[in-house]
């Protein structure tokens, strides 16, 4: 395993092997990015004998992480099925089966598809006398998604239309909290639910905190430019501890 490294440029080189401490890596695409990711892994594991356990790898696509995921057992080998490799989405899911039962909900909550979002909405303007004509559903769900990659919660939303006196922000903050309380009630969540739920769940829950602080000594994340706010928040919870956080993203 010793020659792999040396069919890396130096500025791959320089990547992988500086693995202490925070790692900003600029690259264009094609510029071999998953390459300097998959033989970082290979490094931790094989020169400075990390348990696979402790890394975490975290990519956008599940075609992306499906791919690395391949990379990452092809060139480790024995051990690498330890090693997380999944989208933000997936990392959520794990964590919250285990541990959601904290926030009030089932671990066997269902995960809301685009189609179930709209059915539960148009339940909710219905409640509201909101006319789906006028205001579509769509546009309401979207509203909604944003709040919540920005990590923002029914009842934040609600002061802040309180201190404007915009009567539309209003009744957005009251169809986020109704639409909010219906998915809580059908112990569901839709997809930003599972980056904002487990966030509310490290914040909110030492132990949990600790548990996954401890598990990832390493993070590794891919396509870092396209993380939002509550993205971000994840990452830097989990990273907090150790500090060995590498992102890779396109300038």
């Amino acid at each position: 395993m010793s020659d792999i490294y040396s069919t890396l440029n130096p500025q791959q080189q320089e990547a992988v092997y500086h693995t202490e401490g925070p790692l900003l890596i600029l690259a264009g695409a094609g510029s071999g990015k998953t390459r300097v990711l998959t033989h970082r892994i290979a490094y931790l594991i094989d020169k400075k004998g990390i348990n696979p356990w402790n890394i975490l790898a975290i990519t956008f696509t599940n075609k992306a992480a499906s791919e690395m995921r391949e990379r990452v057992d092809k060139i480790v080998g024995f051990g690498s099925e330890s090693v997380w490799v999944s989208t933000f989405h997936s990392t959520c899911v794990r964590i919250l089966r285990r541990y959601i039962d904290r926030l009030g909900y089932d671990t066997r909550f269902a995960i809301y598809d685009t189609e179930d979002q709209k059915t539960l909405m148009k339940e909710v303007c219905r409640k509201l006398n909101i006319d789906t004509k006028k205001t579509k559903e769509r546009s309401l769900l979207e509203q909604i998604s944003h709040a919540k990659d920005e990590l923002i919660t029914p009842t934040e939303l609600m002061q802040r239309a309180l201190t404007s006196s915009d009567y539309a922000k209003r009744k957005q903050a009251e169809v986020y909290r109704e639409y909010q309380e219906a998915l809580h009630k059908n112990n569901a969540l839709d997809f930003d639910d599972l980056i904002m739920k487990t966030v509310e769940l490290l914040q909110s829950d030492p132990e949990v905190k600790n548990y996954y602080q401890e598990r990832f000594h390493y993070i590794m994340v891919d396509e870092y430019q396209d993380t939002n706010t509550a993205q971000f928040e994840l990452i830097s919870i989990l990273a907090r501890k150790y500090k060995n956080l590498c992102v890779v993203g396109d300038d």
